[in-house]
Formats: C-alpha cells, sequence, structure tokens
C-alpha cells in the first residue's frame, strides 16, 4: 500500500462504519423492531461486522512496528517516557468518551428507558479501573461497548515496546527483535487464541496484532528476499493456526495482513495508487474518536425512538441511519476537541477530574 495514509484512512472508515452497525444490530431496541423486515442483514451485521476488530488490530501492528522498530530493531533507547505518551495519546479521547457515556447512561435511565444496553451505574472503583485501563482486567462491568479494545491495544504496545526495548539493552541481542515477536503472533495464533478465557489479555490478540507488525517488516525491509520471506511467514503462521481450528477472526486478520504486506510490494499504476473517497479519508482519520463515543450517540437515538415509535418500522429504520450519523459528527467533535492538539499530561489531568466527577454525581444522583 504505496498511498499509506489514504489508502489505510478508508480501510479503518470502512471497519469503524462496520463495528458501529454491528453493535446497533447487536443491542436494540431499533434493530428488534426491524428484524421482521431486515432479519438477514441484521443477523449478518451481528455475526460477521464485530470481525472488523480483527482489522484495527493488524493496523494497530502495523502502525506499531513503523512507530517502535521499522527497520526491526528497536529504536527508542528508553522504555517508559515512550509508554507514557501512548497512554496519554491513547487516553485523552478516551476520557473525553468516558464522560459522555456516563452522561448519556444516566439520561436515559432517568427517562425511563431500560435495556441491557444501559449499563449500571459506575461505581467510584469502576471508574479509576477505567481510567487505569483496567476494567476487563479487574472484571469491572464496561461503561460503554467497545472501551475494552482500548486497554487490549496498550496492552499490546507494551507489551512489544518493552521486547523491544529489552532487545536494546545488549549488543548481542539488539536482532532478536524480530524473532521474539514472530515466535510471540505464533504462539498466539496456535495456543493463546484458542482460549477463550485469556480475552482479556493481550496474548489472546496479539495474533493479528503480530501480522501487522510482520506486514509492514514485508514492505519496508531493505532487501526483497527479506520482504518475500515476511510475506511467506504470514500466509503459513495463518495457515497453521487455521488448520488447528478455523476462526473466521483469524482468517481475516491473516487476510488483511497479506493485504498490506502484498499490497506494498506491487508496484501500482498512478491512478490506482491515488484513488480515494475523500468522505472515507475524513472518517478514517476520525475513526478512533468515532470508534469511542459511538455507543452512547447509538443509546441516545435508541432510547429516543424506543419511547415515541417503538414499533415503526420507519422510525426505526430512520433512527439506525440516524445513529450512524450522529455518531460520526460527535466523533468529529471528539476529535476536535481531544485528537488535533497536543496530548499532554495535564490535558490529560483534567479529562480525568472530569470522568471522576461525572462518575461521582451519577452515584449521588442514584443515592437520591
Amino acid at each position: 500500500m504505496t498511498s499509506r495514509n489514504t489508502a489505510l484512512d478508508q480501510i479503518k472508515a470502512v471497519a469503524c462504519l462496520l463495528i458501529v452497525c454491528h453493535h446497533l444490530a447487536f443491542y436494540g431496541p431499533m434493530s428488534d423492531a426491524l428484524h421482521p423486515a431486515l432479519g438477514g442483514l441484521l443477523a449478518w451485521l451481528d455475526e460477521y461486522a464485530r470481525m472488523a476488530v480483527q482489522v484495527f488490530l493488524v493496523l494497530g501492528g502495523y502502525f506499531a512496528a513503523a512507530a517502535l522498530a521499522p527497520q526491526g530493531v528497536g529504536r527508542h533507547p528508553q522504555f517508559w517516557p515512550v509508554l507514557s505518551k501512548r497512554f496519554v495519546r491513547l487516553s485523552l479521547p478516551y476520557s473525553a468518551a468516558l464522560v459522555v457515556a456516563i452522561v448519556v447512561n444516566e439520561t436515559v435511565r432517568g427517562l425511563g428507558f431500560e435495556h441491557d444496553s444501559v449499563s449500571a451505574t459506575p461505581t467510584w472503583a469502576s471508574v479509576i479501573a477505567h481510567l487505569l485501563l483496567l476494567h476487563s482486567v479487574a472484571d469491572f462491568e464496561s461503561i460503554s461497548a467497545g472501551v475494552w479494545y482500548v486497554a487490549i491495544d496498550f496492552q499490546l504496545y507494551a507489551l512489544c515496546l518493552l521486547w523491544l526495548w529489552l532487545c536494546k539493552q545488549g549488543s548481542r541481542w539488539a536482532g532478536w527483535g524480530q524473532a521474539g515477536i514472530t515466535a510471540a503472533t505464533a504462539a498466539s495464533l496456535w495456543v493463546w487464541n484458542l482460549n477463550p478465557d485469556l480475552d482479556i489479555w493481550a496474548v489472546y490478540f496479539m495474533g493479528a496484532y503480530g501480522l501487522g507488525m510482520m506486514a509492514w517488516w514485508a514492505t519496508h525491509s531493505e532487501q526483497r528476499a527479506q520482504r518475500m520471506l515476511w510475506v511467506a511467514l504470514i500466509a503459513a503462521l495463518t495457515l497453521a493456526a487455521l488448520g488447528m481450528e478455523w476462526r473466521d477472526r483469524i482468517a481475516l486478520a491473516g487476510g488483511s495482513a497479506l493485504l498490506l504486506a502484498v499490497g506494498g510490494n506491487v508496484h501500482w499504476r498512478e491512478a490506482v495508487r491515488t484513488w480515494q473517497l475523500p468522505p472515507l479519508v475524513w472518517m478514517g482519520q476520525r475513526s478512533y474518536s468515532i470508534f469511542l463515543i459511538h455507543f452512547p450517540m447509538c443509546l441516545l437515538v435508541s432510547a429516543e425512538v424506543h419511547t415515541h415509535w417503538p414499533d415503526s418500522m420507519v422510525a426505526n429504520s430512520l433512527g439506525m441511519v440516524a445513529a450512524v450519523l450522529l455518531s460520526i459528527s460527535a466523533g468529529a467533535v471528539l476529535y476536535e476537541w481531544t485528537e488535533r492538539s497536543t496530548a499532554t499530561w495535564q490535558r490529560l489531568r483534567h479529562w480525568h477530574v472530569g470522568v471522576l466527577s461525572t462518575g461521582l454525581m451519577a452515584t449521588l444522583l442514584q443515592w437520591m
């Protein structure tokens, strides 16, 4: 993929839209009203659209390799400053989205909307666990759907950063960075990913993430023989994993990594290389913010439609469309608030205080 910014942004946009539609289909209640007419489409979105997360995992690994070891050797001599920067960058829009999620949850609950998609009022401990990205590990109910991914992304980045940093500490180990990542990818695909009890830990998802890192090296290694070796490794690890147990999500992850790896080694014609749909590029640049805030927006629309037109096919159809458009719009605002400006600890502390204050107010209102 030579046109990295536009091509990958468009892929992220499509994956993000699929996840939004999956949550609308899975949680209802609008999808419940539409099921008699659109049962097949909703069933597909429920079952398969969620696998778009695998695309994000592969792309996450691809960009992690670019940031941490573009030529296969760890580039950062320090560990904590790099990890700290990653935490702030992930947590700034995430914390702002948590404030919105808490407010929306309590608002629709106060209006009498009772549904499984409405999260319980968070406790003080739950809010702190969310801010530390430990909510899944500590077994707290998620304040908003999809926030588990933020914690997993941070775990994966930290794990790879730690390994590459350790390898860099000794000259004899500097070249072991790629070997360790490849071994961890194989272990995840062949062992850890077969145990669903591990799905709160990075090792469960390391297979898709590692394939993404390998895809970067397959397109940026200096020698053609090395690039072809990485392509072959991606294919071999994926095929072996699917031979042990077929998993649609692993097939998608492997296919996505191969698309990146092979596509990056093809000399595309100028018209193909520069082709783009500007709305998708725009949305892809904001996909993380859209992903973070879409669920409370969908919940808000669901509550409104269910309260006034619970059985109307037209109203629920328009509500589904409105939820997607509102998610994109809110994501664009969140992007402007948090992602466009420089992420700093000072700004993050302000949003952390906002989340803690909002959670405390929600708890107090529940007692009144």
